[in-house]
């Protein structure tokens, strides 16, 4: 039918949901060239004339393989082999969407751009493409996407505030009427060989049949009248796996956590220091505020009070109450990429998936474990905590675990000062250039206790904020536009 060359762009470590859409099309009978990950544009056009490819697929899961898709896009059309035979350019990945695919990249290409959002998708589209449908198909996408376009152009701006009134309007939380809870060491604390029995209790299944495009709450969707049957069938393919993962010690899985004495500092950062002097920070960790337009609510006593515009730092104590800060990174994938090869090599696509799926699921419940014996007992502010896993993965507890990269702090940058903290290269892991971290079934981030934090998303920040960032930070304008592309 068609050959198709697909890769996870440069910086860029996931590929799950890749090698399913590989899957998809090969039963369709198109030719799949899947490359992998970390692929640079030079690699991928080069393999894309060498193969004579008729589509060139892009994957991507962090936010700056934004930008990357976009040097794709832009290459494509300086080479005449792709812009003569208008080759089509797919798009696809966690953090793709229509609107971007049509806004930010298609212009860079003038050959078809097209945005796939799931694996049940790729077929159709890829038909359309390449079958005798392809003018139609490509004038109904061409009609589409400068509709997206035209929208985009015309939506208003988000209404933003000034920085300083921003800042005037932060949460409001009282520090006088709290005493931060001391952890009980300061510094850090290497778990190596995580026992992943532990870790498999505290798995959320949710986000694991969203992996094979099956939509609904776990345990549900086990009954579910439309995905009901390959849901229990994919679920009992993962248990059966899981025992092998565990009794054979196909993966290893290691952790570090760092508890750190900690201040808000310049309102919007948060220093963390070595130890109860507070005098030099080991890691200053800065922060973005919401600067959209804030309305008036209806407060606990019925009087108007206006909505918080929230920064992480706003959780953090001031100079002058010794608070704390917890830092984390852990890893279920050492061993994963030798396992998988084994399955490619048995020509098993679909349990070297499965294998993956498991390896992340296994990260993000050795992260929810890890961060339970933390509030129970490391830092220990919530030792008479007993919540159900149902309670966990609703995050029922005090405190939270931000992560960069989401939405309360989207700038990734601050994984490298992280990671140099804790070390994080003693266990294994480590981050691309993209600031992806690797291997692929990794999870960092930190840990607030106090009991008011809660999760939000920064959204569009003006640039009064980028420039004072800048000056706090003293990394240049152009270096954090790049990294907060989506938020401005």
């Amino acid at each position: 039918k068609g050959k198709i060359v697909i890769a996870t762009v440069k910086g860029d470590v996931h590929d799950i949901g890749k090698n399913i859409v590989t899957v998809v099309l090969q039963c369709n009978n198109f030719e799949v060239v899947n490359m992998g990950v970390m692929v640079p544009w030079q690699d991928i056009l080069a393999k894309a004339k060498e193969e004579g490819a008729d589509i060139v697929g892009l994957s991507g899961l962090i936010t700056p393989s934004l930008e990357e898709m976009q040097v794709v896009a832009a290459e494509m059309q300086k080479d005449p082999h792709f812009r003569e035979r208008q080759i089509p350019l797919l798009i696809g990945g966690a953090t793709t969407s229509r609107v971007h695919t049509a806004v930010k990249i298609a212009p860079h290409y003038e050959g078809p751009v097209v945005y796939v959002p799931d694996a049940s998708r790729s077929v159709s589209v890829a038909q359309g493409l390449i079958g005798d449908g392809r003018q139609q198909f490509l004038a109904e996408l061409g009609a589409d996407y400068e509709k997206v376009r035209r929208q985009h152009a015309s939506k208003k701006a988000v209404p933003l505030w000034p920085l300083d009134k921003a800042r005037a309007n932060a949460t409001p939380v009282d520090f006088a009427g709290y005493t931060p809870p001391r952890p009980k060491f300061i510094g850090r604390r290497v778990f190596r060989n995580f026992d992943l029995a532990e870790a498999a209790k505290y798995i959320d299944w949710g986000p694991f049949f969203q992996t094979w495009d099956l939509a609904g709450p776990y345990p549900a969707i086990l009954d579910d009248e439309v995905v009901g049957e390959q849901a229990r069938k994919v679920f009992a393919d993962a248990q059966a796996m899981l025992k092998k993962i565990i009794e054979g010690r196909w993966l290893t899985a290691n952790a570090v956590i760092g508890l750190y004495p900690a201040n808000r500092v310049q309102q919007d950062d948060i220093a963390l220091y070595a130890d109860e002097a507070r005098q030099q920070p080991v890691l200053t960790w800065h922060g973005l505020r919401q600067q959209t337009e804030k309305q008036e609510v209806d407060g606990p006593d019925g009087k108007p009070v206006m909505r918080p515009s929230r920064c992480l730092a706003d959780f953090v104590a001031p100079p002058g109450t010794p608070d704390y800060v917890g830092v984390f990174a852990v890893t279920a994938g050492i061993g994963a990429e030798k396992k998988e090869a084994q399955f490619l090599a048995a020509h098993d696509d679909y349990s070297a998936i499965l294998f993956k799926a498991l390896a992340d699921r296994l990260a993000e419940a050795m992260a929810e474990c890890l961060h339970e014996r933390v509030r129970k007992d490391l830092w220990g502010y919530a030792a008479d905590e007993q919540l159900t896993n149902e309670q966990l993965i609703r995050e029922q507890y005090r405190g939270i675990r931000p992560a960069p990269g989401y939405p309360a702090c989207p700038d990734h940058s601050v994984k490298r000062a992280l990671f140099a903290l804790l070390q994080a290269d003693e266990i294994g892991m480590g981050l691309t250039e993209s600031l992806a971290m690797t291997p692929a079934a990794s999870v960092s981030g930190f840990y607030l206790a106090h009991p008011d934090s809660t999760y939000f998303n920064v959204g569009k920040i003006g640039e009064d904020q980028v420039a004072d960032l800048a000056a706090r930070s003293g990394v240049a304008v152009d270096e954090l536009r790049r990294w907060l592309g989506p938020n401005l």
